[in-house]
């Protein structure tokens, strides 16, 4: 189904908070569809300040990772920050391998990435 909103999307101050509604990004079509909801954000609705918050998710494909990474591009050319949180240990330690974990500020707790976002502002 290629409509199915796959991304739930709320407002917490001026960020816009991304929590990803499935378990397993893994699959292409779940991918592509989940990447054009986020690209979306960013480019018909100038969300530039984007968290993503990882609670639900188990199981991220290096395919997901890429678009997570064109996603950060895409941000920074708007100006934007993005920032990603609440991910486990087990795909936490795939950004570590892979050194995303340089290039994307990732913490434990959704509260907690929501006041970085605020500091900047100061």
């Amino acid at each position: 189904m290629a409509d199915e909103q796959r991304l739930l999307v709320e407002a917490v101050d001026d960020v816009t908070v991304v929590t990803f509604k499935d378990k397993k990004i893994l699959d292409e079509a779940v991918i592509q569809e989940v990447g054009d909801q986020l690209f979306s954000l960013v480019d018909k609705q100038y969300k530039t300040r984007l968290l993503l918050n990882f609670e639900n998710v188990e199981y991220l494909s290096s395919a997901a990772l890429g678009k997570l990474i064109t996603l950060n591009k895409r941000v920074k050319e708007e100006n934007g920050e993005l920032k990603l949180c609440n991910i486990i240990p087990e795909i936490y330690e795939v950004f570590r391998i892979t050194k995303l974990n340089r290039l994307f500020e990732i913490y434990e707790e959704m509260e907690q990435a929501v006041r970085r976002f605020k500091r900047r502002e100061a």
